[in-house]
């Protein structure tokens, strides 16, 4: 942990102190920022309070009473829930506002950890709690140079290995056909090759198949691949190194000749992915603070101005880090309001859809806040790939 750079944040935000709280681990982000073991024995409950200024408090179970020797700050013990209570209300009673890991009306489920009992109590000492969103944000997605720098290097393996897998996939269905999962384990023999690795396989979704967002083949289900087939690949990995960021696209295209509304469609959604991209290069070069929702909002409203809403299933991008869904501001205003700020040097998809019974388009890329500059980090597709 990082006191100083805790505090700094605390300032910079305008925030008193922030107040962690866990008990059997239901706060991972406490683990993490706070760099604590994620598997230390936990069975009762513990608070560290960091103010803005000043020395840090604790406040532990007697049979635990070790579990923050760690962290700098004083430590009180309790062992009876009343002596908790009134611990608590003592390490809290110098402010007036509490950052912790909450989210109003479970706007962003991912920050909204803390139990509601818990802020029952705590605002029981006449304290306002505020959310610790952009905070972990700023803890959790902005990236390293060193992790900035992984990213480009598995942008520069995926990039290739994606025109590859379209090639062999034409290959293959002219020369007796292939079926999906078939080429999801070709795509994965060449992560190994290339010193890459996942979370999960690709997908590859062919026709009906592309139409569902979180399709995955397996052996059992796999559809074949055959000409005139709309194809739509999701790839997404990271170099094999500690801490490495992950790259994330989805590219579709046809076996043949697409049909016109099969071209209709990926233009209307080609042009909300830049209306996305556009924004944010728009708000930074402006000076301006972008929340994520904004993004997403201008990319549903122009898809739905073509008529297309009903086909909309899904947010316009989420946060990456070395988990492929970092804890930074995602672009979502349809399934949360994401009102996290998008933060210089984290990364981000943009990656709009529509979705039918017979195929579906998504067009994503990954953005990357560079130097004070939005940039797209790799290959920028403009046409249905003819494969």
């Amino acid at each position: 942990m990082n006191l100083s750079e805790i505090q700094a944040a605390l300032r910079d935000g305008g925030h008193e102190a922030w107040l962690f709280y866990d008990h059997h681990h239901r706060d991972p982000i406490a683990y993490r920022v706070l760099g604590l073991p994620p598997d230390r024995l936990t069975t009762r409950r513990w608070f560290y309070l960091i103010p803005a200024n000043g020395e840090p408090k604790k406040l532990v179970h007697r049979i635990e009473s070790h579990h923050l020797d760690t962290l700098p700050g004083s430590k009180t013990e309790y062992s009876s829930w009343e002596e908790l209570w009134s611990g608590l209300e003592a390490m809290v009673k110098p402010y007036r506002r509490l950052v912790m890991q909450y989210s109003a009306n479970n706007q962003i489920p991912y920050i909204s950890l803390v139990d509601a009992g818990m802020l029952d109590l705590v605002r029981s000492f006449d304290k306002q709690i505020d959310t610790s969103a952009n905070l972990v944000a700023r803890f959790e997605a902005t990236l390293t140079e060193a992790q900035i720098a992984s990213h480009y290097k598995a942008q520069e393996k995926i990039d290739a290995i994606t025109a590859g897998a379209f090639q062999e996939i034409g290959r293959r269905a002219r020369n007796g056909g292939t079926y999906e999962y078939e080429i999801q384990q070709w795509i994965m023999q060449a992560f190994e090759r290339e010193g890459l690795v996942t979370c999960d396989p690709p997908n590859v979704s062919v026709n009906a198949h592309s139409g569902d967002p979180h399709y995955e083949p397996s052996s059992a289900n796999s559809a074949p691949i055959k000409v005139g087939d709309f194809v739509l690949l999701d790839i997404w990995a990271k170099t094999n190194e500690p801490d490495s960021v992950f790259y994330d696209i989805t590219w579709t295209g046809v076996i043949g000749t697409p049909s016109d509304k099969q071209r209709e469609v990926f233009n209307i959604v080609r042009d909300a992915r830049d209306v996305g991209i556009n924004k944010v290069k728009a708000a930074f070069a402006a000076g301006k603070p972008i929340c994520g929702w904004e993004v997403d909002q201008a990319v549903h409203e122009f898809l739905a101005g073509k008529g297309y809403e009903k086909a909309i299933f899904h947010r316009t991008g989420h946060s990456i880090t070395s988990d492929i869904h970092g804890n930074g501001a995602n672009l979502d205003n349809l399934e949360t309001k994401d009102d996290r700020l998008i933060l210089p040097n984290t990364c981000f998809s943009v990656e709009p859809g529509l979705y039918f019974p017979d195929f579906g388009v998504r067009s994503e890329i990954d953005m990357m806040i560079r130097n004070g500059k939005p940039e797209v980090t790799g290959r920028i597709q403009s046409e249905l790939v003819l494969i």
